[in-house]
């Protein structure tokens, strides 16, 4: 019955994200899934963490959009998940739910899918609040290179603390509903620490081995393959060609979430 309910909730959410062009059709159903699993399998305090994140990843997306036009040619999608999206962002605390449902009295579980949240949340602050920085921002494997708004890698004072932030909105949601009770205060450091741990590891693998291309025609660096937003044809300059943003993105979660698990296993 529960499952049940949880497809129905799941459906809901999911239609109403893609009437408002937050999600595509493959993304709403990719979204529908993980809502029912974690809905379903885990209960209403693990799908208060997954709204958490979804709605203020979305309002997000969709805010101050004159003040990111531009910076669209730098990420090879817009701001409607696809089925790709969802699952990169969503994966890893979709799997942590599927642990809970095999190991319910376990504790770790709500770590790990707490952890993986606050990474992606944070890292979704980053990169939608740091682009408003008027200043631009460094690159993360040579703090002395300034790179431009919206480059993979690129870091910022600003950034890092809306990084901070979107992990704390996690963090705070998971100490408040954790079956820790006694632990509110180490739970809610615990995850807002490796939320930004996970941003910064996102940020990292974003300038090293992500799939990176350029644009001969705009000559500017960019996420989109296999054509620019120009309709010129990208080449690949760095990274591997498999790794793109979802990938890293399904990485970021994960970093988030063993580092949360490590720290827990010593500390808690």
């Amino acid at each position: 019955m529960q499952l049940l309910i949880g497809l129905v909730l799941a459906v809901i959410v999911a239609y109403a994200a893609y009437r408002v062009h937050s999600l595509s059709g493959n993304g709403a159903m990719a979204a529908a899934f993980v809502g029912t699993v974690v809905f379903g399998l885990g209960g209403w305090q693990w799908a208060v963490l997954l709204l958490a994140f979804f709605i203020s990843s979305s309002i997000l997306t969709r805010s101050f959009k004159n003040r990111k036009r531009g910076l669209n040619e730098k990420f090879s999608k817009g701001s409607e998940r696809d089925a790709a999206q969802v699952f990169g962002n969503g994966g890893v605390a979709t799997a942590f739910v599927l642990l809970h449902a095999i190991f319910p009295a376990s504790s770790w579980t709500w770590i790990g899918f707490a952890a993986a949240l606050a990474s992606v949340n944070a890292d979704t602050w980053a990169t939608e609040l740091g682009v408003l920085n008027p200043t631009l921002p460094r690159a993360i494997t040579d703090l002395r290179k300034r790179v431009e708004k919206g480059t993979s890698g690129g870091v910022s004072l600003f950034g890092t603390g809306a990084a901070l932030l979107g992990s704390a909105v996690i963090a705070v949601l998971a100490a408040w509903l954790s079956p820790l009770p006694s632990f509110f205060f180490p739970v809610f450091i615990l995850v807002t620490m490796t939320g930004l741990f996970g941003s910064l590891f996102d940020s990292l693998v974003g300038a090293t081995v992500q799939a990176m291309y350029y644009c001969p025609t705009d000559k500017k660096e960019t996420e989109k393959h296999p054509l620019h937003t120009c309709g010129t044809e990208t080449v690949r300059i760095r990274g591997w060609k498999w790794l793109d943003n979802d990938w890293v993105n399904f990485a970021c979660g994960a970093f988030g979430a063993l580092a949360a698990l490590l720290l827990s296993f010593t500390f808690l």
